[in-house]
């Protein structure tokens, strides 16, 4: 497995860029991988909900180079045959999507899980479904995820005492300020899509984000 890149937040903790199809934002997933590895993001997950399977498996593939070029994990969204077949760390899963028993042996001994919730009981249950971390939100409101209302700071702190002992990655609205908040509020990391899709200099906002990330790593350690 990948993962070189650590930045010291633990297996799958630190920031998670989001390489997302949406045709809204100027480059594609691979073009926001390759600036998510040089901004220095600890894992990369392929998003494609606009996309045929062809064109998604072809992105998969190539993210998966980049991210194993500069040591990241690489995560595929929704779909374990995608991340099979790309030879990607994990996948990461909705709670929508299938769960994680009902994945095949193949998938489930090669690929790391990553588990979407929302609210306490979500995310304890994805802990008793053996995800190997537990993404919760959305933390503030979200041009992304427009269906769910913002869950804010306090829920936060909540999930990550109810899944204690997993990473709890924060998602959802959240840019460099956002970030630090939810890393003292006990998240191990944060994922993001417009913070880095939408920007103009996405290797920059990568590199910002991820500088407030080691500094709110560094108060707590304080």
């Amino acid at each position: 497995m990948s993962g070189g890149n650590s930045g010291g937040f633990g297996r799958f903790g630190g920031l998670h860029v989001l390489a997302d199809d949406d045709p809204r934002w100027p480059r594609n997933p691979v073009e926001q991988a390759r600036a998510a590895c040089a901004g220095g993001a600890q894992v990369v997950q392929l998003r494609a909900k606009h996309s045929g399977d062809a064109q998604a498996l072809a992105w998969a593939r190539e993210i998966r180079q980049l991210t194993r070029c500069a040591g990241l994990r690489f995560i595929v969204n929704d779909r374990f045959d995608w991340a099979l077949l790309a030879e990607a760390d994990g996948v990461h899963l909705g709670q929508t999507d299938l769960p994680p028993a009902a994945l095949p042996a193949e998938a489930r001994a090669r690929l790391a899980i990553g588990r979407s919730s929302h609210d306490l009981a979500q995310a304890r249950r994805a802990c008793a479904e053996g995800a190997d971390y537990v993404a919760f939100g959305p933390l503030f409101e979200s041009t992304s995820k427009r269906v769910r209302e913002a869950r804010g700071l306090s829920r936060l702190r909540e999930a990550a005492r109810a899944v204690a002992g997993r990473p709890l990655i924060a998602i959802g609205g959240i840019g460099a300020e956002g970030a630090a908040q939810a890393l003292r509020a006990g998240a191990a990391g944060v994922a993001v899509i417009a913070a880095v899709a939408g920007a103009a200099n996405p290797a920059a906002a990568t590199q910002r984000l991820l500088r407030a990330l080691q500094q709110a790593q560094r108060e707590a350690a304080a």
